[in-house]
């Protein structure tokens, strides 16, 4: 079965997704949303790779160096083995700072035998739109385009530059690299260069991991999937991104293509949520900054969503001349949700900003800012929550009284009032707390129906949607709530699939949804959990942990019937959830023995 058989790469600025064969067929420099360097993810014949060929005698393994990003490809044949050792360097040097080039090292350790292989090294800059060449100069191959846009990278090695470009076989002798660079170097590179930044950025992640909180249960999946969040995070602005790629279908043959390499606020929000959780609170702050710094002025819109760098215009294209993934047309590059109207971003914000006051010491000034942020969410609800919206879901057709942004709207206030108490702001909390009291009964009375028995996806629906299950998670309803307990129950009848989940299943722009939203099978394992079906739980939490790819990576989506990841990878949305799920079933557990009897 084709799956998204990858592993990423990165370095907190860019990344790149390396093929379970070795190949980095998805790399964007010098950004996450800047255009491709290669990308065979995309279309197999233009897009454009970088990887190894060897004869049919080897063997081909993957695996992350543990508590690592660094990724490890493993050749194996019966005389002869090696192993490509991939990461991006990221390390504090001698100074403090950090050091985050541009550059993608591949380091070869030879095993065993002298290994015979080849080399594919085929860049098509610019999403491939523009011929790419390649020459050699004095110490490194320079690749750039021909027309178009300039731009360019750099290729080193201390294997021969003709023997490469000519695809010619190379015997590995001793350990050797390859190193791609977006910037010319200046210093010779070497293998013990090359060696000497391994160990740094070797001993970075294991120092990051150290600092994640240790659970009981699921320990190594939890860790797993916040190395990967980690590497969704921008280093230079504190954005998270929702994933590192784009056009990756949601189903195969459909035109749900989006492009995922932006910040969604409610997103981010929920992954710093979670970050926080695990004990990372040096990204929750750099995402408070990005929120200071983006979020417009007095009066002005908020966004759903914004560029890595706070850019508000992300103007939506299609580059119709690459074929797409598994020729899933069209390749999008930009998103025009950026315009949509989503009430539910304001909740999950004051959420965040509530914790920032909790568990922070800010200056008085960051507190000014933070709080006037929160002054204004809580007017825009105020003028906002009774008209329809897009909702989580991004619809693209007419505005509905989404449920789940009521809720959220809900919880905006609710959380304001939270902060207003905090610091001692009182004059507020009688007009909040009229307002949260509207919002709640309102919610009450126009979201639940009687005949379904549920609360559904929009006032007056009959139909249901996952996102209502969160109404415990954000504290509406207590997870013994009758109301709550018959809406798990109306859902899991309606929305499950032999434990995946739709996000719903009436239809929308697009026409009827086909394929399972994996983070909402998580929020379904975690409303089992907490109405008191433990076992179910568990079982539907460990079935679904067996879908991931070889590396336990998720994308967005998972096929009902092969089970195939699909959708944009990886997801920080889906990593997410699992980390909350798995947090779930470790709490109050003492050994994995207590886990086992549930």
């Amino acid at each position: 079965m084709i799956n998204l058989d990858y592993g990423i790469i990165g370095n907190c600025l860019t990344a790149a997704l390396v093929s379970k064969n070795g190949s980095i067929d998805w790399c964007c420099l010098p950004k996450f949303d800047s255009p491709s360097v290669f990308a065979k993810l995309l279309d197999k014949e233009k897009g454009g790779s970088f990887g190894f060929e060897v004869d049919e005698s080897y063997t081909i393994s993957q695996n992350y160096l543990p508590k690592t990003n660094i990724l490890v490809t493993h050749f194996e044949s019966q005389d002869a083995a090696f192993e490509v050792r991939d990461f991006m360097p990221r390390y504090y040097e001698d100074n403090g700072k950090l050091h985050t080039p541009l550059v993608i090292i591949r380091y070869l350790k030879l095993l065993k035998g002298e290994p015979k292989f080849k080399v594919v090294y085929d860049p098509k800059i610019g999403y491939a739109q523009e011929e790419t060449i390649s020459r050699i100069k004095d110490n490194y191959i320079k690749s750039h385009t021909v027309e178009g846009s300039y731009d360019s990278v750099y290729f080193y090695s201390d294997f021969d530059y003709e023997s490469i470009l000519n695809g010619e076989e190379l015997t590995l002798k001793k350990d050797s690299f390859f190193m791609l660079s977006y910037y010319e170097k200046i210093l010779d590179q070497t293998i013990d260069r090359c060696f000497l930044q391994y160990q740094r950025t070797y001993a970075y992640w294991l120092n990051w991991s150290e600092k994640t909180t240790n659970y009981n249960a699921y320990n190594k999946q939890i860790r797993r999937s916040a190395l990967v969040l980690k590497l969704l995070t921008y280093e230079k602005s504190g954005a998270v991104l929702a994933a590192a790629t784009t056009s990756l279908p949601e189903t195969i043959g459909e035109v749900r293509n989006w492009d995922y390499r932006f910040c969604w606020i409610r997103d981010a929000s929920m992954v710093l949520r979670v970050l926080f959780e695990l004990g990372h609170v040096d990204s929750a702050q750099r995402f408070m900054n990005f929120i200071v710094h983006t979020v417009p002025n007095k009066g002005d819109k908020m966004q759903i969503m914004y560029g890595i760098n706070g850019e508000s215009i992300l103007t939506e294209y299609s580059l119709d001349y690459l074929s797409g993934y598994e020729n899933s047309k069209p390749v999008r590059v930009g998103n025009a949700a950026y315009i949509q109207k989503q009430n539910d971003i304001f909740g999950i914000l004051t959420e965040i900003i509530y914790q920032q006051f909790l568990y922070f010491k800010n200056s008085l000034e960051h507190s000014e800012e933070l709080w006037t942020i929160v002054t204004q969410i809580v007017h825009t609800v105020s003028e906002n929550w009774m008209k329809p919206d897009k909702g989580i879901w991004e619809h693209r057709a007419e505005d509905q009284h989404f449920t789940f942004s009521k809720l959220l709207c809900w919880v905006a206030v609710d959380r304001a009032i939270k902060i207003a108490k905090l610091i001692h702001k009182t004059s507020v909390l009688e007009e909040w707390e009229a307002l949260v009291s509207e919002i709640s009964f309102d919610i009450y009375k126009k979201g639940w129906n009687e005949e379904v028995g549920a609360y559904t996806q929009s006032y007056g629906s009959e139909a249901l949607d996952a996102s209502i299950l969160l109404m415990e998670d954000y504290g509406y309803l207590e997870p013994h709530d009758p109301r709550y307990v018959s809406t798990v129950k109306a859902i899991e009848k309606e929305l499950c699939r032999d434990g995946l989940m739709y996000r719903y299943k009436n239809r929308d722009d697009f026409g009827l949804p086909s394929s399972s939203f994996t983070i909402c099978s998580f929020w379904f394992i975690n409303s089992l959990y907490k109405i008191g079906e433990k076992k179910k739980a568990k079982e539907y939490f460990d079935q679904i942990l067996s879908y991931g790819n070889h590396l336990g990576l998720f994308s967005e989506d998972l096929d009902f019937e092969t089970k195939r990841l699909l959708g944009n990878f990886p997801q920080a949305y889906s990593h997410l959830g699992l980390i909350q799920t798995a947090i779930n079933f470790s709490g109050g557990i003492s050994d994995q023995e207590e886990l086992k009897n549930l």
